[in-house]
């Protein structure tokens, strides 16, 4: 029997780059790895199922695949550490649950309104939209990448279009939050938070393009309730990794506006010009093996003599 400290599944040709770093820190911190892709599925489904190969901790970069189901629903019953559980990061990517979550936690929101899904009430409700303001955003409660999101809506036409788009799900319209302006960029951040560590990025909502934020601009623009608040988010929707993206607006709040994003964008900056930057793309993949590394120092501890 083999077995492997950490599983790593992906498919997407762009986490190439993020499969190589993540060997490589495999390799310096001594845990051992086994990489599947559609390639290998076969095999190590067989493996698995068969008992020829064990891991201890998962990691799922398959995005909803149905072709790693059978995998993933083997690690499950035989209680290897998920990161990021699917039924877990299904629950918390959904923006409507997040929401109501995110307020009884105390997070700051934008003024959001929730739509039930248009299969389900096809004529909208009596709707005040006055207190979103003009323009506002619509969007789906689930998804990423901006699909199905209008951002300066105005209108009941829009929302009805809107969530004819994605009929089956619900729907939020949000006011929009107006960032200030510091030093001539917009105070519009996208922080990663892996296994308690953040690592916050600059962020340009309208070319995605990314800058690491220094430790020298987080004090000098009193920016440290970005960690506060993505903690405090980590605590709510209790996943071992996700970004989230938040603003600082131009009446001072620290607001949470893109919620939790299990499905990251790992591209990197030097592959791509709106990837993350390759260094916060190097710090994530130490986390994450560290975390297959304490996962596997508790084992041992747990193991019979």
């Amino acid at each position: 029997m083999t077995h492997y400290d950490l599983c790593l599944i992906w498919y997407w040709e762009y986490d190439a780059e993020f499969a190589r770093l993540l060997h490589a820190a495999c390799a310096d911190q001594g845990i051992s790895l086994w990489q599947v892709t559609p390639d290998t599925l076969v095999q190590a489904t067989t493996d698995l199922l068969e008992g020829r190969t064990t891991f201890s901790v998962l990691l799922d970069r398959a995005q909803c695949h149905p072709a790693f189901l059978p995998l993933l629903d083997a690690a499950k019953r035989q209680h290897v550490y998920r990161i990021n559980p699917r039924e877990l990061a299904a629950w918390a990517e959904d923006k409507a649950t997040m929401h109501l979550e995110l307020i009884q936690g105390g997070v700051q929101t934008p003024y959001t309104i929730i739509l039930s899904p248009f299969v389900e009430q096809p004529l909208l409700p009596s709707l005040d939209i006055s207190p979103l303001g003009l323009p506002f955003v619509i969007k789906p409660a689930v998804g990423g990448g901006g699909e199905g999101v209008t951002l300066h809506a105005t209108t009941l036409e829009q929302i009805q279009r809107a969530r004819i788009e994605h009929a089956e799900q619900k729907y939020l319209l949000q006011a929009h939050i107006w960032p200030r302006n510091l030093d001539g960029r917009p105070a519009w951040f996208r922080i990663f938070y892996v296994d308690g560590h953040i690592h916050p990025c600059w962020w340009q909502p309208a070319t995605h393009h990314y800058q690491p934020l220094t430790a020298d601009e987080e004090n000098r623009f009193a920016l440290t309730p970005l960690r506060l608040l993505t903690a405090k988010i980590a605590s709510i929707c209790r996943l071992d990794w996700f970004s989230t993206e938040l603003a600082f607006s131009d009446d001072g709040r620290f607001v949470a506006v893109d919620y939790v994003n299990d499905s990251i964008d790992l591209r990197l900056q030097s592959k791509a010009e709106d990837g993350v930057p390759d260094e916060v793309v190097r710090a994530i993949v130490n986390d994450l093996v560290a975390l297959a590394a304490r996962t596997r120092r508790a084992l041992n501890l747990k193991a019979p003599p």
